[in-house]
């Protein structure tokens, strides 16, 4: 099932500018039930792939709050299932199967050497700067949520930084709502084609940086890169990405740091975010597993299927 991105900025609700009191009342909301540090993103659970109602609830809350929460899971030696497992919790079903993930749907994020997959730096040891995930993807398969499970740290490095894409919205438009309008535009951001030797592997993708869903969500398809990307050449939208640009540069107390040790997950909406270099153990390398959805985490509780999920 596909979610198509439906409404305009000039649609009623807080994500548009047809409704200033709407707006009003959810950024008031929005300012007073931010987290306030990493911690009271964290949640400890018992086993990640059977939540407890409470555990679910407690992770569900965060989510509400900021569009992410992290699970640490006392369990140990969970399978390679868990990223998927957790997402189906909450109600994320439709996976991105991309041409880098295995079969299952699921990516094994880790230094890739010799294959493919080194051309691309997820599976490099380098930084990677701000961004939310599937950027590059068409319409059709926008990347909606995503659970991050961590199999093995690193022996130094690869933190995180993470912004809630509300909250960096609700900042860009309280400084100036023109420069959070501009980024509405359908052309605002372009991804050229990718090229391999059988052709043109990808299509270039045009759209805008921010969409109001059917549903009335706020959507977020985001890169600093500064390769690979074309900027709409308009002066409001030069400012726009330049302050977002220098938002996500800053010690803002809205930005969360975070290491994700082994057990531990980030479940999000897609959330802003980077990834600090690192130095890998040689025995031991990182290991992240990463499933990313079609769906929002928004949803009631469901659970798991027994063994042999499909």
């Amino acid at each position: 099932m596909m979610i198509p991105l439906a409404q305009t900025c000039s649609s009623p609700g807080p994500f548009g500018f047809g409704d200033e009191t709407a707006y009003r009342r959810w950024r008031e909301r929005k300012l007073e039930q931010a987290p306030q540090t990493v911690a009271e993103l964290i949640v400890e659970v018992g086993d990640a792939e059977n939540l407890s109602a409470a555990e679910h609830a407690a992770l569900l809350a965060r989510c509400r709050r900021a569009n992410m929460a992290i699970y640490a899971n006392r369990k140990r030696g969970a399978g390679k299932d868990v990223a998927r497992i957790v997402g189906r919790q909450f109600g994320l079903e439709n996976l991105d199967a991309n041409w880098l993930a295995d079969e299952d749907g699921v990516s094994q994020i880790t230094v890739c050497g010799g294959s493919a997959r080194q051309d691309f730096i997820p599976y490099t040891n380098r930084p990677i700067k701000w961004h939310t995930d599937g950027y590059y993807n068409p319409p059709e398969r926008q990347i909606r949520a995503m659970v991050l499970h961590c199999a093995r740290s690193a022996a130094e490095g690869g933190e995180n930084c993470l912004m809630d894409h509300e909250m960096a919205y609700l900042l860009l438009r309280d400084a100036n709502p023109d420069l959070a309008r501009a980024l509405f535009a359908p052309d605002a951001m372009t991804i050229p084609e990718r090229v391999d030797e059988g052709g043109v592997a990808r299509a270039a993708q045009t759209g805008p940086v921010f969409s109001i869903e059917k549903n009335g969500a706020l959507h977020m398809r985001y890169t600093a890169r500064t390769r690979s990307i074309e900027w709409k050449r308009d002066e409001m939208t030069l400012a726009a990405t330049s302050l977002l640009e220098k938002l996500l540069a800053s010690d803002s107390p809205r930005i969360y740091r975070a290491r994700l040790e082994p057990g531990m997950g980030l479940l999000c909406n897609n959330v802003l975010h980077d990834r600090a270099g690192f130095r890998d153990d040689a025995d031991h390398p990182r290991l992240l597993q990463r499933a990313r959805f079609y769906d929002r985490i928004m949803a009631p509780r469901s659970q798991p299927r027994a063994a042999g999920l499909d």
